[in-house]
């Protein structure tokens, strides 16, 4: 098993309710180590930049708007299959389709609003976390 970093989002809409403690426990007791945390105030640009994958699609103003409304936490996540076994924690994007016990079956408002981001493949992972991170920030 290969030991991976991805980078984790808790969004506005579960800061808001003081949730960054339960989830970040979920990812813990999956087995995944968080080596890097900090609490931002994305811009509205700023998240735009982030999600410029996302340019084309038609939620993603909205999702710009949303991100930079309230503050996020951003983390570094750390353990074997870490991509998958956080993506696994986090539950499908649409929380009535998650699986009961994942984060956004338990925590998620809707589809645009689902309590967390996480990195999709190697590659993205190592994007994202530069995006947020320096290397002297990332203590595994």
């Amino acid at each position: 098993m290969a030991i991976e970093r991805t980078l984790s989002i808790i969004k506005p809409d579960a800061t808001r309710r003081n949730l960054t403690g339960k989830i970040n426990a979920k990812f813990e007791d999956a087995g995944l180590r968080i080596i890097a945390q900090k609490r931002i105030q994305l811009t509205k640009a700023q998240a735009g930049v982030f999600y410029a994958v996302h340019k084309e699609r038609p939620f993603y103003d909205e999702l710009c708007e949303f991100m930079a409304s309230e503050p996020v936490v951003v983390q570094v996540l750390e353990g074997e299959n870490a991509i998958t076994k956080n993506r696994e924690v986090m539950g499908a994007t649409n929380p009535a389709d998650a699986a009961e016990g994942t984060i956004r079956a338990e925590f998620a408002e809707s589809v645009g609003e689902n309590s967390v981001h996480g990195s999709d493949a190697p590659d993205t992972a190592k994007d994202e976390i530069g995006f947020f991170f320096s290397q002297l920030e990332i203590v595994g």
